[in-house]
């Protein structure tokens, strides 16, 4: 009695896996809908100076909470008209300029996306954009934004400096084919199991 739904179920495993990889191109091609980006990582060191007395454990997590503090910070306007004027970068304004302010601050935080890298006091600043060339750019002004102006933001007790200079992906990252591919599959796969039980 028990196992009926599972000879069910293995008598049309074929047609089930059929439809899973029906849908898990449905699923492929759904990422077209959506511009493809591309990713650039560059990476800051953050230097708390050392006081007399304080261990090095000490000195990399108050690295770490200024990283975390700056990650915030870099989401702001403020932020982004300190990129903004930096010299030497040929980026393509217009991607965030001519809209509404609202819009312009929320493509800026889906743009850049600072993270900290916990235990050593690294700042990985990821930028995300339809051209490599701009999601490169991008991330080395910040980068530079950062280590020459960010003393407003940390004070005189903390230095910066670029460790890694960007590199970015040789693919499109974001939306993730592959990611709503397999989900698409397994979407399948549940639907036709289910269907094929309760008939």
């Amino acid at each position: 009695m028990f196992s009926s739904p599972l000879k069910i179920l293995f008598k049309k495993s074929k047609l089930i896996f059929l439809v899973g990889i029906l849908f898990a191109l449905l699923g492929a091609a759904f990422t077209f809908l959506f511009p493809l980006q591309y990713r650039a990582d560059a990476q800051v060191l953050i230097i708390a100076k050392t006081r007399t007395g304080v261990d090095p454990y000490t000195t990399v997590r108050s690295a770490e909470r200024v990283g975390e503090n700056v990650a915030q910070v870099m989401k702001t306007d403020d932020f982004y008209q300190k990129v903004k004027s930096e010299q030497g970068f040929d980026i393509d304004w217009s991607y965030f300029e001519g809209k509404g302010e609202r819009e312009k601050r929320q493509i800026w935080k889906k743009t850049l996306v600072p993270s900290v890298v916990y235990g050593t006091g690294v700042l990985t600043i990821s930028t995300f954009h339809p051209s490599v060339e701009e999601a490169t750019n991008i991330a080395s002004a910040a980068a530079t934004a950062l280590v020459s102006q960010g003393w407003e933001y940390v004070g005189g007790d903390v230095t910066m400096k670029v460790v890694n200079d960007p590199v970015a992906s040789k693919w499109p990252v974001k939306p993730n084919i592959f990611l709503n591919a397999f989900l698409g599959f397994v979407l399948g796969l549940l639907l036709m199991s289910i269907l094929v039980v309760r008939r």
